[in-house]
Parts: C-alpha cells; sequence; structure tokens
C-alpha cells in the first residue's frame, strides 16, 4: 500500500472470491489489514466481488448466498465505499454458460439478474455505496461453435440492455460500468484504435459510450451518462538480467522494456484524462507476480524496486490537457 501510494495510486481494489459455501466471517482477517493499510495510505479501498465459472451463481439461492456475502463484507468494511459485482462475466473462465442450447446469449441475461439483485441489496444496506457493474474483459469471440466461449463487450453490452429492457425492472442496475481495456498483447499502446473489431480499448472511449447510450438509455439506468471505470489495465515488462532471481518459471508472452510500459502508462492518464464520463483507471499491478506465467505489469518489480513507470504515474497530471 505504501509503495501504490509512493506511485501516486489513489485507490486499490482487493478482491473476495465466492464459492458455495464461503463465509464472508472467515474471508473478513486479510481484507480487513488490507482496507486498513490501504486507508493508512491515503488509498481508497474497492471491493471486488466475484466467482469462477466453476461456482456461476444461476439459481436463486445461489444468487442469494452471493450477494448475502458480499453485503457480509461491506458491511463489516465500512471504509469500502465501492463495490465491483462480478468479474469479466463475457468469458467462460468466469462464468457458464455463455450461450444457450440455441447459440443465443445465456451470460448477459444471467448476470444481469445477479447484478439487480446485488444493487437492491447492497443499496438497502446502505444507500450511498456505489456499485460498480460489468467489468467486462476487453474482447470475446461471440462464437458458440469456438473451443473457448466467450463474448465481445460489444454484444454483452447490448446483451445486458437487452435483458435488463425485457426484465421490465424500475430500478438501475449499477451506478458505474467497468471494462478491462488491455491490449492484446503488451505491444499494444492504449492508443489503438479497433474500428473493425469487437473489441474495446481506451482509445474506443466513443464506442463505448454509443454502446451504453443504446442498451440503457430511456430507462431507468443511465447509458450514455453512465460514469466508466477503466477497471484494469497492465503491460507486462521483460525482467531485467540482475532481478531474475526473484521470479519462477517462464513468461508466456512478448513483454516489453520497462521504458515502453512507462510510456504506455502514461498515454493511458493522457487518453482516459480526456474521456469526459472516465472516473477511474486500476492498473492492474502494484507489484510485479513472481510466477512469469503471471503478470509482470507492476509499477515495481517483485522485490518493490520501482520500474520507470511509477514516477510516470506518479507525474503525469490526471488533466485533460488537449
Amino acid at each position: 500500500m505504501r509503495l501504490a501510494h509512493d506511485a501516486g495510486l489513489h485507490a486499490v481494489a482487493l478482491s473476495a472470491v465466492w464459492k458455495p459455501g464461503a463465509s464472508a466471517q472467515a474471508d473478513l482477517p486479510p481484507l480487513r489489514r488490507a482496507v486498513d493499510a490501504a486507508v493508512a495510505e491515503d488509498l481508497e479501498p474497492i471491493l471486488s466481488v466475484y466467482q469462477f465459472s466453476s461456482a456461476t451463481p444461476l439459481a436463486e439461492e445461489q444468487r442469494t448466498a452471493f450477494v448475502s456475502y458480499a453485503v457480509a463484507l461491506v458491511e463489516a468494511l465500512p471504509q469500502v465505499r465501492t463495490v465491483i459485482v462480478g468479474n469479466e462475466p463475457n468469458l467462460n473462465l468466469f462464468w457458464q454458460p455463455q450461450f444457450d442450447s440455441s447459440g443465443g446469449d445465456a451470460a448477459a441475461a444471467a448476470y444481469e439478474r445477479l447484478l439487480a439483485q446485488a444493487y437492491d441489496a447492497l443499496k438497502a444496506a446502505d444507500p450511498k455505496l456505489t456499485v460498480v457493474g460489468g467489468a467486462l474483459s476487453p474482447r470475446g469471440s461471440d462464437d458458440p461453435g469456438s473451443s473457448r466461449l466467450t463474448h465481445s463487450p460489444t454484444r454483452f453490452i447490448e446483451d445486458l440492455g437487452a435483458a435488463y429492457r425485457a426484465s421490465g425492472r424500475t430500478r438501475p442496475l449499477m451506478d458505474m460500468f467497468s471494462i478491462h481495456v488491455y491490449g492484446e498483447s503488451p505491444r499494444v499502446p492504449p492508443t489503438l484504435r479497433h474500428p473493425k473489431t469487437t473489441s474495446i480499448g481506451i482509445a474506443e472511449y466513443g464506442k463505448l459510450v454509443a454502446l451504453l447510450g443504446k442498451a440503457f438509455d430511456g430507462t431507468a439506468q443511465a447509458g450514455s451518462e453512465l460514469p466508466v471505470v477503466y477497471g484494469e489495465y497492465g503491460v507486462e515488462t521483460v525482467v531485467p538480467a540482475g532481478k531474475a532471481s526473484l521470479y519462477t518459471g517462464h513468461e508466456v508472452v512478448a513483454a516489453v522494456d520497462a521504458a515502453t510500459q512507462a510510456r504506455f502508462y502514461r498515454e493511458a492518464i493522457e487518453r482516459a484524462a480526456c474521456q469526459p464520463t472516465v472516473r477511474m483507471l486500476l492498473f492492474f499491478h502494484v507489484l510485479d507476480e513472481q510466477r512469469l506465467s503471471g503478470l509482470q505489469s507492476g509499477l515495481y518489480y517483485a522485490d518493490g524496486t520501482p520500474k520507470p513507470s511509477a514516477q510516470a504515474v506518479r507525474q503525469t497530471p490526471v488533466t485533460c490537457s488537449q
């Protein structure tokens, strides 16, 4: 948390992974320590509550258990004012099924039911909580015949809006909408557009706002004016020879040098700062993962030594200069 503060960050996202039988009381001790540490360093603690696909809460009983878990955590952690519901529900790693037997949408409709129930329960617990929905992956295939069943964020937003309208709900689903904005590889800058695809990155802000507007404008749920959270962005760096002993395993992507990461992080902040409805940009991670098969996208190496990106993030103004 001190390193995050030193890099000029203002918030930190903490994960709580639900599964059947999960106990909020049992999971609280490490979360409470993390929240206390964040607050001590003037960081806003954000709680992300989600599950993996093996525990997708489809039935009413499962949804109720998931929501009760989230509410119990928030009630025990009064410093948490923002809750993200779900994580990448457009990917089969976190949500199954993605498609129904006819190849139509299943994931967005089921996620809409969970998000609605979570929103109502969290607001009943504390009306001032900010409930964030979506947390979508930036890419997906939309192919029910694929070996990996996923939805693009474009299609998922469309399906989420259709499910919301069909439900007849007269209350919102969320106060903010989150999307993860990784590039296709660490070498892809945040300024790259995808005009002919269904992917959404930082440079697709206009596309995202239009999709949210089409999905929700004219309903009780804000659409084109809905605040946006870039919930995860990261660029993996090559590990210098002098720090190789800190890491294990083998790299699985073509990482970039630390100077390129710093440039991309600076560009990401500058671009997001000029997008009117964007409220947050969260970097994933603060510290590198030690497993090279994981993400070496931190502002710091695994031993806490700063990369150039730590200084770049700290010194880049969060104001639009265009």
